[in-house]
């Protein structure tokens, strides 16, 4: 009873500590950013029963377009894999992820490994990954504020490819409490400066981010076919702060429900349907920032796990994060 206490205190503190943060972030947005641990955290990598396929699509602001009818919304599409390795005594994981923002295209690839420490009724996994990104603006379809910006004046459509590496810590006790801490873009990568005639140092960079997440499923002893899922998450680049609150509750691991709240941006909706390894999961984010122009977004996500056979002891368990 005492650890339990001690779990949920701790996502309370994350909750309050980061209250006070403001909407603004560089790095992607999922709703369902329990699904998307294999990227933001290389030490996840293995951590449950098998090889795990992801696949989550993102349209932020579906419909959204600028003063000349362009579709600017954002647009992710994110593939990740994981399985454990046990003569690597960890595991391994890859992530191919297409991030567009306006007149920008990210496309990044990544591959890590996590070894993982038993602590005995735990465990724990440290986890680094490579990650090749390559970065395209076409600068040709921005209009700057003033006319002849020197930092893309005379620039059509750019890019670069830059080489960075993730680490990550992630903490986790069968069937009950999990954290993670990480960094992405350790080396926050310089690529070349943009225009050979221009004074400026102005470059692509890779966008350093950290990322902080914990979650506690409650088995109801009561009602044996519900389990309620609350977790938290929050994502900083030091310049700005972003933090989600969820809670989903799981019906006979078959159907879910939940709620996402994204501190001063919007409330999600969240729905899952299982289907024996197979699962397909939906939401719909209803802006709350108070802007009549700014449109809600959509986010489907379908995932697949294929159990192994690892001699299993009895604190393997199937991750309620892929369900």
């Amino acid at each position: 009873m005492k650890t339990k206490i001690t779990h949920i205190a701790l996502l309370l503190v994350m909750m309050l500590t980061t209250a006070f943060g403001v909407k603004a972030q560089q790095a992607p947005i999922f709703t369902n950013y329990s699904n998307s641990y294999a990227y933001a955290n290389p030490g996840f990598a293995g951590m449950s029963e098998g090889i795990n396929l992801l696949g989550l699509y993102r349209q932020q602001w579906a419909g959204f377009v600028d003063n000349d009818g362009n579709e600017v919304a954002p647009q992710t599409f994110l593939l990740t894999g994981d399985m454990p390795f046990r003569k690597l005594h960890g595991g391994l994981e890859f992530s191919v992820m297409s991030d567009k923002l306006g007149f920008e295209n990210n496309v990044n690839i990544g591959l890590g490994y996590s070894f993982h420490i038993d602590l005995g009724g735990s465990s724990l996994g440290i986890g680094v990954a490579g990650t090749l990104l390559n970065r395209t603006v076409d600068f040709a379809q921005l209009h700057p504020n003033q006319e002849g910006d020197p930092l893309i004046s005379g620039l059509g459509e750019e890019s670069d490819m830059l080489f960075d590496f993730n680490v990550g810590l992630f903490y986790q006790v069968p069937e009950s409490f999990y954290f993670g801490v990480s960094v992405i873009n350790v080396l926050e990568s310089m690529g070349q400066a943009l225009n050979d005639n221009n004074t400026s140092s102005a470059s692509f960079t890779t966008d350093r981010t950290f990322y902080a997440v914990a979650g506690y499923p409650f088995q109801f002893e009561d009602i044996p076919y519900l389990t309620f899922v609350p977790s938290v998450s929050v994502m900083s680049d030091i310049a700005s702060t972003q933090f989600n609150a969820s809670a989903r509750v799981i019906y006979n691991n078959l159907f879910s429900l939940g709620v996402n709240y994204r501190f001063q941006e919007s409330v999600g909706l969240m729905a899952g349907l299982t289907i024996k390894d197979l699962t397909l999961v939906y939401s719909y984010d209803i802006n709350t920032m108070g802007l009549s122009v700014v449109p809600g977004s959509h986010e489907i996500g379908l995932s697949y796990c294929f159990k192994l056979d690892l001699d299993r002891t009895p604190r393997d368990y199937r991750s309620v994060r892929y369900l």
